[in-house]
């Protein structure tokens, strides 16, 4: 009977206990939401709603000014990618842009990564110095070295040490797409640092050193050790680095404004000319945003698929 009692009286303070369980994971998971809420509300409405307005109007005829408009199917997709060279060029710019962005940034990021990462008393001062251009404004630092390329390089080539600077580094077509480079990869190669630093810093020393004891040397341990054990390190880096230089508009505006002619236009840059200065074809426009959404999607989902692969290997 007493066994009987104590069980009876046990069950009631288990329910009790479970029912408090269960209200505090209801109270935290309300606050994680309220947590969440503002910034769910801004992605709503700043970034969905728009998409989602903006491939809706991408089959019209609209101007961005009338209140009507009319549907026009795929009429807008058919001539961006049969009648309008220009969006045609600008797309094979942007993607030569790309590649080299993707592969010089993130390669001399990694390197300087590995080499201030051994430099244990002036780490933190380097790590500074290399950042400190991501703390500038884009715009500015375009407009900074717009002044360079325009005013000072001229002068400096009078020198003849420095007579390889005689270039017209923003109307000669062949030399502004190399302007446009400088600036992006003194611009972004700092932050790209930062991360590889932040991941070569959680790779145990004891993997490094038993290595260095099978005789390995510095090119296998970074091929077998470290490059394996910061994967997930350059998965982000070269996503953050193709989605940015696909989506580039700004240093493109405010070096060269797509010129030569159209030689430097960018995808972004020829969407908005279309939207704000070619008769106000925001319909056409959108058409177009929507291709680089899907063009810059598609590519980050495989860069994406193919480099966690080489994590769950690695």
């Amino acid at each position: 009977m007493s066994n009987v009692a104590v069980t009876e009286l046990k069950s009631p303070v288990k329910e009790v206990a479970s029912t408090k369980k269960k209200a505090k994971k209801e109270n935290s998971h309300l606050r994680l939401i309220l947590f969440v809420l503002p910034a769910f509300i801004f992605y709503i409405l700043f970034l969905l709603i728009p998409t989602v307005g903006a491939g809706i109007y991408s089959f019209t005829d609209w101007n961005g000014l009338n209140k009507t408009y009319n549907f026009v199917g795929f009429s807008n997709y058919i001539e961006a990618f049969r009648d309008d060279s220009a969006f045609r060029n600008s797309f094979w710019f942007t993607l030569k842009y790309t590649i080299f962005v993707f592969v010089i940034q993130n390669v001399v990021a990694l390197a300087l990564a590995l080499l201030i990462e051994t430099r244990m008393k002036s780490k933190g001062f380097f790590r500074t110095i290399f950042f400190m251009p991501n703390m500038i404004s884009l715009i500015i630092s375009s407009l900074m070295f717009s002044f360079i390329f325009t005013n000072v390089f001229p002068e400096l080539s009078k020198k003849a040490i420095f007579s390889i600077l005689d270039q017209s580094w923003i109307g000669d077509p062949k030399v502004s797409f190399y302007s446009i480079l400088i600036v992006s990869l003194w611009q972004g190669i700092g932050y790209m640092m930062v991360i590889y630093m932040a991941a070569l810093q959680g790779v145990p020393k004891q993997l490094k050193e038993a290595s260095m004891i099978d005789g390995a040397n510095v090119f296998q341990r970074l091929r077998h050790v470290v490059i394996p054990m910061i994967m997930h390190a350059i998965t982000i880096c070269c996503f953050l680095t193709l989605n940015g230089a696909f989506k580039v508009f700004d240093v493109v505006y405010a070096l060269t404004q797509g010129g030569p002619g159209t030689s430097t236009q960018v995808m972004a840059l020829n969407i908005y000319e279309e939207a704000f200065s070619n008769n106000f074809r925001f319909g056409y426009a959108n058409a177009k945003a929507m291709i680089l959404f899907l063009v810059v999607l598609l590519i980050t989902l495989i860069q994406v698929s193919i480099l966690k692969r080489k994590e769950v290997e690695a």
